[in-house]
């Protein structure tokens, strides 16, 4: 009991580390992003966002003179401030630490919060009962779900990030990176988020079972799926590699395929579905093809008590993009 406790505490303490160094590189969306017309606008080509993540997207680059443009008062120091310790302090304590993954949290849009909070959950619940395999009966397994009813586990079988460590923690921050912008960018019409999700959710739950994979990767390929929907929100911007070398957004999820194909030795078919699925997302979604149904959107407009939480917590988040 000690020794799990003892994990459970070096696991909770990565989890902070994580996410502070994430709520340090990745501010909230600025002014420069735009939705207009259901098509994203960039008003500034020098995007300064950190999208970084555990797979190994980078920073975005700047490579223009004015980086070079300095002033006088850039190296006007205050010998008091510039040598003020107890302040440099400050910013890596345990209590500034704790401040800041709190505030991550509660600035997590709504769908994002809910998704991470119930895999959490769900590994936290198989860490103590199931020898820190995912619970069994949060499985996709299509027997108990036709003779029994247990209706849930298709959609529970996406909280599986695999056991809870290192590689779970790896891959709940890339998809709070990806999957968080993508819900902020659909802030105006988050009804059109979550469709995307639905879809990307039913078409590989149809993949996995029609071509007799294994389930468990639900929840890690889920996440290919929303770095390719990403990128294509993103097409021409350059991203860096692990500070080796830049390449575009719309590149970003072949590298993925390559990075799986290279450092695991295995053919990346789950991540190439990823990429199979988020096309076939875009292609009806910018084709018009795939439309929210117009109950989804008189619903969140309604006067519905629900509805009217959600409106209020979308809200916050589109004051991000006021000028």
């Amino acid at each position: 009991m000690h020794q799990m406790h003892k994990t459970l505490l070096m696991i909770a303490y990565a989890f902070v580390l994580l996410v502070a160094a994430s709520a340090r590189s990745i501010p909230q969306p600025p002014s420069f992003i735009r939705i207009q017309n259901n098509k994203l606008q960039l008003e500034d080509a020098r995007v300064s966002t950190v999208l970084s993540s555990i797979r190994g997207g980078g920073a975005f680059d700047d490579d223009t003179d004015d980086d070079y443009d300095f002033d006088e008062s850039d190296f006007d120091f205050d010998d008091d401030d510039m040598f003020d310790f107890d302040a440099a302090e400050d910013d890596f304590g345990d209590d500034n630490t704790l401040t800041q993954i709190v505030e991550a949290y509660h600035k997590t849009p709504p769908l994002t919060k809910a998704y991470l909070t119930a895999s959490f959950g769900a590994a936290l619940l198989g860490y103590v009962s199931n020898k820190n395999d995912f619970p069994s009966i949060l499985q996709l397994d299509w027997k108990p779900i036709l003779t029994k009813l247990q209706i849930w586990r298709p959609l529970t079988a996406f909280l599986n990030f695999g056991p809870l460590g290192l590689g779970y923690l790896m891959t709940a921050h890339f998809v709070w990176t990806y999957m968080s912008t993508l819900e902020r960018l659909n802030h105006s019409n988050p009804y059109d988020f979550w469709l995307m999700m639905l879809f990307g959710s039913v078409m590989m739950v149809g993949g996995y079972t029609m071509l007799g994979l294994s389930p468990r990767f639900l929840g890690h390929n889920l996440s290919t799926f929303l770095v390719y929907v990403w990128s294509r929100y993103h097409e021409g911007l350059e991203v860096n590699m692990f500070e080796l070398f830049n390449t575009r957004a719309e590149l970003l999820p072949w590298f993925f395929l390559g990075q799986t194909f290279l450092l695991e030795g295995e053919v990346p078919i789950l991540d190439f579905l990823g990429i199979v699925f988020g096309h076939i997302y875009h292609h009806y979604k910018t084709t018009n093809v795939l439309r929210t149904p117009r109950f989804v959107i008189q619903w969140y407009n309604g006067d519905n008590k629900y509805a009217q939480m959600l409106r209020e917590k979308y809200k916050d988040i589109s004051s991000d993009f006021e000028m």
